[in-house]
């Protein structure tokens, strides 16, 4: 059988469909982890998964700072797609330090660390790829990735990396998805309620500060 290299590979998935590409890799490998925030884009590739791999363990990060139209948003995505969520939490004295020390209005990076990073990293082990629903467009660091990278040992999967908003669009309207209930007041990314505004793309996260990714992704 033919090995093929990383570059190779994504030149191979540019002209693929994308669930031609969730396909190759359930297809190309045996431990795939696939984590969704139930943001605003989040309906897309939980419907492709849903389809394609059903009841394939959907990892959700809750750092339990989350909107509470996120959850119920969350709720409704479940039951509609009848996926298999599975919380990770951050570890209860590190969260409850958090929130005593107000850690996200000090030192952001360390807040993102112990509430999403680590939890994360505890189920990561034992994983081959990663699927992600990161999409180019939403800032300019990520306008950057490829299809797959790999880093870490582990290969990061990012089958919609390359679509557009009008994309994103149509695909929500041709399979009826629902849109996450605080995007029609001006979130466009969603995270934590400390952490987000309105916005477009990702300017609603950490305003006013540098910092414009939680560090799952860097």
């Amino acid at each position: 059988m033919q090995v093929l290299n990383k570059v190779e590979i994504n030149r191979s998935l540019s002209t693929k469909i994308v669930d031609a590409r969730v396909a190759h890799a359930f297809n190309a490998h045996k431990n795939v982890l696939i984590t969704s925030s139930f943001g605003t884009t989040s309906a897309i590739m939980l419907h492709i998964v849903s389809r394609i791999r059903p009841n394939h363990p959907i990892y959700f990060i809750n750092t339990r700072y989350h909107f509470e139209e996120t959850l119920q948003y969350k709720e409704l995505l479940t039951r509609r797609l009848g996926l298999n969520v599975i919380d990770l939490e951050p570890e209860d004295w590190k969260h409850d330090f958090t929130v005593k020390d107000k850690t996200w209005s000090k030192d952001p990076n360390f807040c993102c660390q112990l509430n999403k990073v680590e939890p994360l990293d505890r189920v990561k082990k034992g994983h081959d790829v990663w699927i992600s629903g990161l999409i180019g467009y939403q800032n300019n660091y990520r306008s950057h990735f490829e299809i797959m990278v790999e880093k870490a040992g582990m290969y990061k999967f990012y089958p919609l990396i390359d679509w557009s908003r009008e994309q994103v669009d149509e695909y929500f309207e041709l399979h009826g998805l629902p849109r996450h209930p605080l995007e029609a007041l001006g979130y466009d990314s969603i995270g934590c309620t400390h952490c987000t505004q309105k916005g477009k793309g990702r300017a609603g996260r950490w305003p006013g500060s540098s910092k414009n990714e939680c560090g799952l992704h860097l």
